[in-house]
């Protein structure tokens, strides 16, 4: 991937939409000019968007980074105040991380260079060491977003946002920050650093008299200050800086790492680099790509405990099938796994296998800058007759306690809640709910259907639901509405399915698989013996549907659907 650096002008790119509902662009040439017989209106065009971050105390202003994984590029933020130290810093991230470095800043002078209308209103604020007003920059940096080089490398944004309303437009956006890294830099420092530097007219590049100054005496002799980097102008912008930093910091500050920014470059860039390089791992951790890894059945499945391979290897599949359906854009989704360790209905269930599924499968989107909120039913019922079913007891605080990562995950982008409307927030992206159920005597449908409603078009994921009506304590099933519970049940979209079948009544032996990964067709697998303690699963037929259990003896028993008239005297658990 090539190192860019910021593109002044270029051609307009129509952005297209995707299947998770960003924006995009295709390739598209690049010109300095804009398009004959066109009225120039700004310097930059259309595109998509990320995310941002900030923080300061009376003295001491802080440079915040956000960093966040898409597509093929990583996506970088930075800001701070004036002579805090970000053109320096994005400089040596841009060159380690090959990313488009955008600085608000250098739009906005490029707006005023070229006299657009925008450029006329930003400089009457610059001039007076005031912010630009929020929807002059939110438009400019929007539209540098969305340019192709943008889309392909990833992005370095510089100097944005700096008020609670460009925060918020950005979270509207669902432009979100994974890390944030603060640089702490004293304010009398940054006042030295402001007063001393000089701009070179003629090639636009930045020194210093003190820490920078140009060899060439040529250079030395046109350096000019800025009309905004004089004491008293700085004063102001601190000002005005500081008075908007600690709201845009309440936005983000459940995932800040600090760094002191008052010592040598390298070392400032040595603790940055370290916090992007675990974020990028923590990014990789689970694959993204939507084509099937399908590699062949894992053997020995009725051997417990599951090796950490098969765990893993089901832990991605399911990982893969529900962004596969997320990214087609649906949005009621569920999740059938029910090899022996995820099956309630084994003695060898764990329940610390379902609680490891669900924490990969919302790494899986907290990775990618979603806020995932992970759903568990609590106690239902009244007085003495009040609990919850056993799959589920204790699941809520294990969610709470257990190991989340040293990335500040859990409570940023990953939250613990109950399945409930009162539980849906507007900041949450995605729900997913790990095994909700029914219980005796009572039905968990109704809480549920209240919170999909709630979700509107968000994502909602089940993770292994069991909404079959169960009986009352006298043994009487709830008759009323139970049509309409079973159809809501049903509507959700099944985007994994695994299971192995057994003959009737039995859990050995195995006698084959039956697979579904979205997009992909239902799969029937058999097992086969091929020697002392060994085994392969060979595909016998795929279907479009979930196959009746008349079609998975057919199967099995070699014959053809035309020939498929007389009833098998044996047939599969739980089809």
């Amino acid at each position: 991937m090539a190192s860019h650096s910021l593109g002044v002008l270029g051609s307009p790119c129509s952005p297209h939409k995707s299947t998770n509902g960003a924006s995009g662009c295709g390739a598209a040439s690049w010109s300095l000019h804009p398009p004959a017989g066109k009225e120039r209106q700004s310097i930059i065009t259309n595109a998509p968007y990320k995310s941002v971050s900030i923080s300061s105390t009376k003295k001491t202003t802080r440079i915040v980074i956000y960093a966040r994984k898409q597509g093929g590029g990583l996506n970088v933020m930075i800001s701070g105040a004036p002579a805090s130290g970000k053109g320096t810093q994005c400089e040596m991230i841009k060159d380690k991380y090959n990313l488009v470095h955008i600085s608000a800043g250098d739009l906005l002078r490029a707006e005023v260079a070229a006299g657009t209308d925008y450029g006329k209103r930003a400089k009457e604020f610059m001039d007076q060491g005031k912010l630009v007003p929020d929807d002059v920059v939110v438009s400019m940096v929007k539209q540098r977003l969305q340019l192709p080089d943008v889309c392909e490398a990833g992005w370095l944004l510089d100097g944005y946002p700096r008020s609670l309303s460009q925060a918020q437009a950005l979270e509207a956006l669902k432009i979100r920050p994974q890390l944030f890294i603060l640089l702490e830099v004293p304010e009398d420092v940054l006042i030295e650093r402001v007063v001393g530097r000089r701009l070179d007219p003629v090639t636009g590049k930045i020194y210093h008299l003190k820490h920078f100054p140009p060899e060439d005496p040529e250079v030395a002799a046109r350096l000019i200050q800025r009309s905004d980097d004089t004491e008293k102008k700085a004063m102001e912008r601190l000002r005005t800086y500081h008075e908007n930093l600690a709201s845009v910091l309440s936005v983000y500050e459940s995932c800040i790492k600090t760094v002191d920014g008052n010592r040598p470059k390298s070392e400032v860039f040595g603790d940055i680099s370290s916090f992007l390089d675990d974020r990028i791992k923590a990014a990789t951790k689970v694959s993204k790509p939507k084509q099937d890894s399908w590699r062949g059945m894992p053997t020995k499945l009725n051997s417990i405990p599951h090796s950490r391979e098969i765990r893993e290897y089901f832990y991605t599949e399911v990982c893969e099938g529900v962004r596969n359906a997320v990214e087609d854009g649906l949005h009621k989704l569920k999740v059938e796994i029910t090899i022996p360790e995820l099956n309630p209905e084994m003695d060898v269930y764990r329940a610390g296998t379902l609680l490891e599924l669900v924490r990969e499968l919302a790494f899986t989107f907290a990775n990618d800058g979603k806020r995932v909120k992970v759903c568990v039913q609590g106690p239902m019922g009244e007085g003495i007759f009040r609990g919850m079913p056993l799959q589920l007891s204790g699941s809520r605080m294990m969610l709470e306690v257990m190991d989340w990562g040293d990335y500040g995950a859990k409570g940023t982008f990953v939250n613990i809640g109950a399945i409930a409307a009162s539980d849906v927030s507007e900041t949450d992206d995605m729900f997913i709910l790990m095994a909700p159920q029914n219980a005796v005597g009572n039905c968990i449908i109704e809480d549920l259907q209240a919170m999909v409603q709630a979700a509107g078009d968000r994502p909602v994921i089940l993770v292994n639901p069991q909404l079959k009506d169960v009986p009352g304590a006298g043994g009487v099933m709830q008759v009323i509405g139970r049509e309409q519970r079973m159809e809501f049940s049903d509507s959700f979209f099944v985007c994994y399915s695994f299971r192995l079948l057994y003959r009737a009544g039995t859990f050995y032996p195995i006698m084959g698989a039956l697979r579904m990964k979205y997009p992909g067709p239902y799969e029937v697998h058999k097992r086969i013996d091929t020697g002392y303690s060994s085994e392969t699963y060979i595909q016998e037929a795929t279907f479009p549907g979930r196959p009746t259990p008349t079609e998975l003896q057919d199967v099995f028993a070699g014959r053809s659907k035309e020939a498929s008239k007389t009833k098998s005297i044996w047939s599969f658990f739980g089809i």
